[in-house]
């Protein structure tokens, strides 16, 4: 049995716990914290008015793809204040999945430009809110300026089987890249 470390990271918000949840096989761990005054101008609420907890360490879990490969999946915190966890969750990691909100693109930029100096492979999942895609993949390629080679997938973070698909997904791209540097 071979285990391999996935991060799931983004901005605020995203879909990060949601994505871990759906997919884990076991009771995620979470580090959900309620949300108090203290954040009031410093989390913007706009896009996601009943959000009223979030993670303040990480998410955990973990999905069996076969017999043969366990996922053990980290979900980062997203906030800028939190953001001094990420170096320690990254180790070990074979690859991110990034996910975005195309109401707010401008909040994945943190984490695709993190991953990119990192030099982990990567995806970009583009989070359907409400089971909408407002915007095409390649439109949203265009709008993050990311290398042609970094995948950009449709995923409803709430449902398991569009989660399984993405990290799937993320460790064929991560297979891949490690092939071709050799």
């Amino acid at each position: 049995m071979t285990s391999v470390k996935i991060v799931v990271a983004g901005g605020f918000g995203v879909g990060k716990t949601t994505f871990v949840g759906s997919v884990s096989e076991i009771t995620p761990l979470t580090t959900e914290a309620v949300m108090t005054a203290a954040s009031t101008g410093l989390d913007d609420l706009s896009q996601v008015p009943d959000k009223t907890t979030t993670t303040v360490a990480m998410d955990f879990g973990r999905v069996t793809l076969d017999e043969g490969l366990v996922l053990y999946l980290f979900g980062t915190p997203g906030q800028h204040r939190f953001w001094f966890m990420w170096d320690d969750l990254i180790q070990g990691a074979i690859g991110a999945v990034v996910l975005v909100d195309t109401r707010r693109l401008e909040d994945s930029f943190p984490a695709l430009d993190y991953f990119e100096n990192a030099g982990v492979p990567f995806l970009i999942g583009i989070n359907g809110f409400y089971g909408k895609y407002p915007h095409t993949a390649a439109e949203v390629h265009e709008a993050l300026s990311v290398n042609q080679n970094v995948p950009i997938i449709e995923c409803d973070a709430r449902q398991r089987r569009s989660t399984k698909t993405t990290l799937i997904t993320l460790v064929q791209h991560a297979m891949a890249t490690q092939l071709s540097m050799r």
